[in-house]
């Protein structure tokens, strides 16, 4: 089916390479996972020789349509018609495999992570100046969006992709993307949406972050968030008072 031009999303089309790139994930035979606009329904197809259970969204009404028609013959994959930012996501187990379009990177990870139930793995196609942000191993810099999620995920680049494995090919780089729930999170469950503000105040405003204890965990002078490592975070908000 013909792509939408106000849908910011390129396919993959081989399924020999979504194939391969599913060989990097955790995903295994008893899992329930996701894909985020499925499109017609490539990776799900795919995901239905793996998994247990494909649930398979798709915003655009016409592209679902095909997509139940393509998935007829896989019955372990369900499409679901709708936004998958406004869904409420399941309380079971279950994981996340999607070629997400890259305008809704930054909603969908928030809404992932910030979830009651996460997924115990997340893998998403993104840009790689996007995943770049979300690494707190990053010898650049680390984005806000990174430091919230991550005492609670580990992240990493698991691929990188090229431009010709998509189509239309994009005008940017893309890479596979993992987010792994910990078992221990750095930071307790309950205190992560002190911990979330904490780091959004801190990125946006400079006056809160000069206002926090940074003396005490002997951070450098004149440092700014952005160059923090996870470490240094996790330890500021521990100290910190203003923050509970």
């Amino acid at each position: 089916m013909k792509r939408l031009a106000n849908y910011s999303q390129y396919f993959l089309r081989n399924p020999r390479l979504i194939k391969e790139l599913i060989g990097h994930s955790t995903i295994k035979s008893t899992d329930t996972v996701y894909d985020i606009g499925a499109g017609s329904g490539v990776i799900s197809s795919v995901l239905a020789g793996r998994a247990k259970a494909v649930m398979a969204i798709e915003f655009e009404p016409r592209i679902a349509t095909k997509l139940r028609e393509n998935m007829e013959a896989y019955p372990n994959v369900t499409v679901q018609q709708g936004d998958f930012l406004t869904m409420e996501l399941p309380k079971t187990p279950y994981k996340i495999f999607a070629n997400i379009p890259f305008h809704l990177s930054s909603p969908i990870v928030h809404k992932i992570t910030e979830a009651s139930n996460p997924p115990d793995a997340t893998y998403l196609i993104v840009q790689k100046q996007f995943a770049n942000k979300l690494l707190p191993s990053s010898d650049h810099f680390t984005g806000q969006l990174g430091m919230m999620i991550a005492p609670e995920f580990a992240t990493r680049i698991r691929k990188r992709l090229q431009r010709t494995d998509f189509w239309p090919h994009p005008n940017v780089d893309t890479v596979l993307l993992e987010m792994i729930h910990r078992d221990e999170p750095l930071i307790s469950s309950d205190k992560m949406p002190a911990y979330r503000r904490f780091v959004v105040d801190c990125f946006s405003d400079p006056k809160v972050f000069a206002r926090m204890p940074q003396e005490s965990i002997r951070l450098p002078a004149g440092i700014k968030p952005s160059q923090m490592k996870l470490a240094q975070w996790v330890a500021l908000f521990e100290v910190q008072q203003l923050y509970k």
